[in-house]
């Protein structure tokens, strides 16, 4: 029996979601807009890259072709192979909305079919009773912003005052989420676990994904950092996913990275943490050197969402993609005959798009092992068919949704 490696490159999507006018994101196209910006020099900028942008091994196995499947147009400077090396397609998102959570449960087998809540206004964004019961449950003197922002935008403003008075700073995006962002030493990194874990009961009525914890470390806006010890307190799924189907057929999930927050949990028997690139690759790798045939062993790599698409970073995003190409051909080098790796993400964030939010894209997936037939399984119709798949390589019972390619 096979293991399965489920790599998310968080936010690479491919463009072109049937649905991406109604959430205005017609014409977004991460991957090929990166791409096209490399080739025009606009990249290059601080001597960060030059050059159009090189995914050799990532090329070889498709990744272009399920690009232009999707798009349209093959990106800039990637290659399409006569004979990729792997199973090669790209798949719409069905869920509602365009976030972490609904892209991943979708995957696994269980699209979204109802509305998250949101908080949609750009200032004061937070009910005023929601933030009296979190300011008097909490003990806090107060919040600082109420606003949807960036991360790294909205600490450098408020991070000094956040010191000063004790107050977190809390804030929102186009998402479902309520980020707390607080100082690891001044505040306390239980104490913003802890004020999480009040705002997730005071959010359930309010149907809201996810509240994260945003720790940082630093004095001033010019050496304020974002620590790894990020942590999400997400709604658990409202029903069963590919993940309980393998620990119900005796098998093992490793979740590695944010995997285990995004389903609260569900469905988990190792919970291994992990930052960075190349340290979430490490830990897949060691990984797959302890796992069992039969498991799962899932990894989200979420640099490419949270480092360069929220930032509009094209450069970083583009190293950071020709990096990932380097380190995926080293570790497919060390699968076993049996395993099979699934390549794909959960949403879109085009760095060139306006705003600093998710787009409404299309998907790529990629299923890469020594014993699997390449071909292309074309456009498919929801994430959920990545599921189905993996439940029928794994032989679990069958997901809900999705059907297998």
């Amino acid at each position: 029996m096979a293991r399965c490696f489920l790599m998310v490159m968080d936010s690479v999507g491919v463009g072109n979601a049937p649905d991406a006018k109604k959430y205005g994101d017609e014409g977004s196209n991460t991957l090929g807009h990166i791409a096209r910006e490399c080739a025009l020099g606009n990249a290059n900028g601080n001597g960060l890259r030059a050059g159009e942008l090189t995914l050799p091994f990532l090329s070889k196995l498709g990744f272009g072709l399920a690009a232009q499947l999707a798009s349209g147009e093959l990106p800039q400077g990637l290659q399409a192979p006569k004979m990729p090396l792997a199973k090669w397609g790209c798949a719409a998102e069905i869920s509602s909305g365009k976030d972490t959570i609904s892209g991943h449960w979708e995957i696994a087998g269980l699209p979204v079919l109802f509305d998250w809540g949101y908080f949609t206004s750009k200032e004061n964004s937070f009910p005023q009773e929601l933030i009296a019961a979190l300011v008097t449950q909490a003990n806090l003197e107060g919040i600082l912003g109420n606003c949807q922002a960036s991360g790294p935008d909205i600490i450098n403003k408020h991070g000094v005052e956040h010191i000063q008075t004790g107050k977190p700073i809390c804030y929102t995006s186009a998402d479902s989420v309520f980020q707390i962002a607080a100082h690891e030493e001044h505040f306390g990194l239980d104490r913003l676990y802890q004020l999480c874990q009040t705002a997730r009961t005071l959010m359930d009525p309010l149907n809201i994904g996810r509240i994260i914890a945003r720790p940082f470390i630093g004095e001033t806006p010019e050496n304020f950092e974002r620590t790894e010890n990020r942590k999400d307190f997400s709604v658990p799924p409202v029903g069963k996913t590919l993940l309980d189907f393998v620990i119900e057929n005796g098998k093992d999930v490793y979740a590695i990275g944010k995997i285990s927050d995004i389903y609260a949990g569900q469905g988990v028997t190792h919970k291994i943490k992990a930052s960075g690139h190349e340290a979430l690759m490490a830990a897949t790798k060691q990984t797959r050197d302890q796992a069992q045939d039969g498991d799962l062993i899932f990894t989200n790599f979420v640099d490419f969402d949270m480092l360069f698409g929220h930032r509009r970073d094209v450069a970083g995003y583009a190293n950071a993609l020709e990096k990932f190409d380097v380190l995926l051909q080293e570790f497919c080098d060390g699968l076993k005959d049996d395993d099979v790796v699934v390549l794909t993400a959960d949403h879109g964030n085009d760095p060139t798009w306006h705003g600093n939010d998710h787009t409404r894209e299309q998907v790529p997936i990629l299923v890469y092992g020594k014993n699997i037939k390449p071909e292309a399984i074309g456009q498919r119709e929801t994430f959920a068919d990545i599921g189905a798949t993996i439940s029928r390589l794994l032989k679990t019972s069958p997901t809900s949704s999705g059907r297998a390619f």
